[in-house]
């Protein structure tokens, strides 16, 4: 090929899957921050006016999870009275969540406290390239990027509807790709976007085209860029009010943007126990150190586990061509590079805190190491010696 295009997607924190998410990571931290060893799996269902809280627990915490529940949905921007349909000092609580299973908790906590097992078995995925310094997919990378400075100039006024933009909002960008698989321009950008009904479409459209303007490198928009801007007409109802969010529901919006393969397992309201998380958050580590580091352009990396087993089962990598060694010696390497184990994993990315509510927006990798207020993304670290 010449030139291709590929195309990846992100969300807002309005978006009811977000929302559902940020609630999981918000009740997960309430519990790490008490107790380092919680155990959680939080799922959480959102719709019109309505939260119901499910999922295991063990701890010895007992946080306030309703006051949690309504600090993170004033904190989006449903509240105020506004008519979302959703709003922080209205919207009814449901907790069912549960004990975690017996038989779960002997897998995990089976042999000495150095070598716990896995809290379940599964393959998680990493993935590192050189399309953005960041190390990221382009397409993913400014899709969330998007909507971060929307979300900026939505949080820049006195009220949540500052500029007429509302909280629930979902990208897409289409790039197109030299043959080498550089990025090099962009062919259609896509922004739905909720917002008051006072807000005029030539409005609307002049905030998002400036929005991509300041987040693409310069020259990728030209003449031949084509904007789709809330393609169906209006969009006004939004949020969970205008359709049920489920925590886990955007996977590939959290990770690669389908620029790389995904073991399926949700990240959201996991404590890093489950290693569907905190395996794919080392995955990511050592895919992004490999390609730092001039091994590789791309790199991808496989992780597997069994529940009760603390050692992988398991360490697959790719480089698609690009290494500048075998796959397989690579391999070798990285697998005694840092423990693997979960307990090794939580000590190594200082995965036991309360950092989980900023990843469950914006992505949860590209993000910068360490980053101010609870967020210390040590996954995204550049800082193994290969």
């Amino acid at each position: 090929m010449n030139s291709y295009l590929f195309t990846s997607e992100a969300v807002s924190c309005g978006h009811p899957d977000k929302v559902a998410d940020q609630l999981s990571d918000a009740i997960l931290d309430a519990y790490l921050h008490a107790d380092a060893n919680a155990r959680v799996a939080s799922e959480i269902l959102v719709t019109t006016d309505f939260v119901c809280l499910a999922g295991e627990t063990r701890s010895t915490a007992t946080p306030d999870l309703n006051a949690v529940v309504r600090d993170v949905i004033r904190n989006i921007g449903y509240t105020g009275g506004v008519n979302f349909g959703f709003d922080d000092a209205t919207v009814k609580i449901t907790n069912v969540m549960g004990a975690q299973s017996a038989e779960i908790a002997q897998g995990v906590d089976a042999g000495s406290r150095s070598s716990e097992g896995a809290g379940d078995q599964g393959h998680m995925f990493g993935y590192a390239c050189d399309e953005t310094p960041e190390l990221m997919p382009a397409p993913i990378h400014y899709a969330h990027a998007v909507l971060r400075h929307l979300e900026a100039v939505r949080r820049s006024g006195p009220d949540a509807n500052n500029h007429g933009l509302l909280p629930d909002a979902k990208s897409q960008a289409t790039l197109e790709y030299s043959a080498d698989g550089t990025p090099r321009r962009a062919h259609t950008l896509l922004i739905s976007h909720q917002h008051a009904a006072t807000l005029h479409p030539d409005d609307l459209a002049q905030l998002v085209r400036s929005a991509w303007a300041a987040v693409l490198p310069a020259g990728w928009i030209d003449a031949n860029t084509r904007f789709l801007i809330n393609p169906t007409g209006s969009f006004t109802l939004g949020g969970p009010a205008g359709d049920t969010g489920l925590t886990g529901r955007k996977i590939i919006v959290d990770s690669y943007g389908g620029a790389a393969r995904h073991g399926g397992g949700a990240f959201s309201g996991k404590d890093p126990t489950k290693v569907d998380r905190s395996a794919a958050y080392a995955a990511r580590y050592l895919a992004k150190n490999v390609v730092a580091a001039g091994l590789a352009r791309r790199c991808e990396i496989q992780l597997a586990y069994a529940i009760g087993v603390a050692e992988p089962l398991a360490l697959y990598v790719e480089t698609f061509g690009t290494g500048t060694t075998a796959d397989a010696v690579l391999a070798e390497k990285l697998r005694t590079t840092i423990p693997l184990t979960p307990r090794g994993l939580r000590e190594r990315l200082g995965l036991a805190a309360p950092i989980y509510l900023p990843t469950a927006t914006g992505g949860h990798f590209g993000r910068a190491a360490g980053c101010a207020g609870a967020g210390t993304f040590g996954w995204e670290k550049t800082d193994l010696h290969l």
